[in-house]
């Protein structure tokens, strides 16, 4: 007899809980690692996480707990912060303040608050923390501390410091990745809890060669009490709290839509902005990680067979076994391993395949190196400030960049085309059409309609202009002013002006501004056919 339909949901979402736990206990460790945080700080962030997504979430396959990027800007702040204030606690209350702001993102209804950070900015920003982090954790494979924070300089004073290498780290380190690379292959095996299951096996002979272990710590979550920056430190925590909002959102949106176009499920921004509000709330006050989506686990509910919401709370509970009833074997983890653990998570965001379609549609690639050169050059906030400033540059570059084309009419047609890019297109006598290529607006009117003067100056016998406004959704006041002032330049020459293609709210805008030169009559053309051959008004 087959499995009724809810009971076939039912179980994929528990063998999915299950392989998503195995997943990510190990990698919560590794997080905390990251972090400079006591280990359970990212079990809680896992396990609040899990639990508050899955009852207020609304992606069934979006996997909630702390992730990589969010542990190492956690981290950089904390180097920064004051001598004075308490680490755990001074993470508390940054991680509590990143909930607010998402609370406050959520009220607000900024949804499309991911959409500050340009994709290829996100991919190189992306992979320049990935080399931040896989940076940091080789000081932990070689067992040598590291007086710098700069990236690009630990490099060189690890390896003018050969001499103090632990060899036997080293190799527990290199053996544990190739063994996560080599098990990754095999899509149902959790990689990172076989390899650290092999590893507590092994770590008393690790031990006795001087290979450094976890230890014993606590992984009961305890209230924070809040630990405020001095006065003069506020500007940079809530740059820092921006940044963590920033980078949360940018990452959990592309695992969360990802999800979401591969099943054509609907996404709700804004609720799951709450749900980020919460769950960084809750896991502050319990002193935990920040928490977002992370791809890599969504992707690995996603194909593991989960069904809803069901199997994060699943993971949750699976994660809550493992992690208080084994507390004694997570002390025997060897530390290499877990920062080879840390590099394999990592390794995707440098993976050729993340920026082969960049090269091959040769868009972007400048700004992905960019991105990525500046987090390890600056720093992991400095480069995301960076990563932001390129991603509005390129879009006013974008729109900015004045283009007018000159449309003509196909043979035996009423469509309009580029003359440029069509040959065959007609122009029609005593009629110029232009139409802008972007959306005008204050950075690019006047420099559109110098262009517009230029091509009536060159053309013949003109009585009137048609613009073309497909692409402009709205009018801000600077481009109102340049059509007026075009209007009232092509009137003095006897020419008139008419609008094609407007959408409605510019229709009643520029009825509004009672521009003198431009007759409500000549607004209302809602094709450029109509424009070119207008009936009788």
């Amino acid at each position: 007899m087959n499995a009724t339909p809810a009971a076939s949901g039912l179980r994929g979402d528990v063998i999915a809980g299950l392989s998503v736990a195995a997943l990510l206990v190990p990698e919560a460790l590794a997080y905390s690692g990251i972090a400079g945080l006591p280990p359970s700080a990212g079990v809680i962030a896992l396990l609040v996480g899990l639990l508050v997504y899955g009852v207020l979430g609304q992606s069934r396959f979006a996997i909630v707990s702390g992730t990589s990027s969010a542990a190492a800007l956690l981290a950089a702040d904390l180097v920064a912060a004051h001598s004075s204030v308490d680490r755990t606690a001074y993470a508390a209350t940054l991680v509590v303040a990143t909930g607010l702001c998402f609370g406050i993102a959520a009220l607000l209804r900024l949804g499309g608050l991911s959409n500050l950070i340009a994709r290829p900015v996100l991919r190189g920003y992306a992979a320049g923390l990935a080399c931040v982090i896989a940076i940091k954790q080789c000081a932990h494979l070689v067992q040598v501390p590291s007086t710098q924070t700069q990236p690009l300089l630990m490099v060189p004073e690890l390896l003018q410091g050969y001499s103090r290498w632990a060899w036997p780290s080293l190799v527990t380190g290199i053996g544990a990745l190739a063994l996560l690379f080599a098990f990754a292959q095999l899509r149902k095996l959790p990689a990172a809890f076989v390899v650290a299951a092999l590893a507590i096996a092994l770590s008393p002979w690790l031990s006795t060669h001087g290979v450094a272990l976890v230890g014993a710590s606590t992984l009961l979550p305890t209230f924070a009490a809040p630990a405020l920056p001095p006065a003069g430190e506020w500007l940079g925590t809530l740059q820092l709290g921006a940044a963590l909002v920033l980078v949360l959102y940018a990452e959990s949106y592309s695992a969360i839509s990802a999800a979401a176009m591969r099943h054509g499920d609907p996404v709700q921004r804004n609720r799951d902005l709450f749900a980020f509000a919460v769950a960084n709330v809750t896991s502050g006050v319990l002193r935990g990680l920040p928490v977002g989506a992370g791809f890599t686990a969504t992707t690995a509910n996603d194909d593991a067979g989960a069904q809803s919401r069901r199997a994060g709370i699943f993971a949750a509970l699976a994660s809550a076994i493992l992690v208080f009833v084994c507390a004694p074997l997570i002390a025997r983890i060897p530390l290499p391993v877990l920062a080879a653990i840390v590099i394999h998570a990592v390794s995707g965001a440098w993976a050729p395949s993340a920026f082969r379609s960049y090269f091959l549609w040769r868009r972007d690639r400048m700004l992905v190196i960019a991105a990525a050169i500046a987090v390890l050059v600056f720093g992991i906030l400095n480069g995301l400030l960076i990563a932001v400033v390129l991603s509005i540059v390129l879009w006013l570059h974008q729109v900015a960049t004045p283009r007018l084309s000159v449309l003509g009419r196909l043979p035996g047609s009423h469509d309009f085309v580029r003359i440029d890019q069509h040959p065959e297109a007609l122009a029609i006598p005593g009629l110029l059409i232009l139409r802008p290529e972007e959306p005008l607006f204050f950075g690019n009117a006047a420099a559109i309609f110098d262009i517009a003067h230029s091509r009536v100056l060159e053309a013949r016998d003109i009585q009137n202009v048609v613009v073309s406004l497909e692409v402009s959704p709205d009018l801000d006041g600077t481009a109102v002013e340049v059509i007026g002032n075009f209007a009232t330049w092509l009137s003095n020459r006897g020419i008139a002006l008419r609008i094609a293609r407007p959408r409605q709210r510019i229709v009643d805008l520029l009825e509004r501004a009672h521009l003198p030169d431009l007759l409500p009559a000549e607004l209302r053309y809602w094709s450029v056919d109509d424009a070119a051959t207008p009936k009788d008004r």
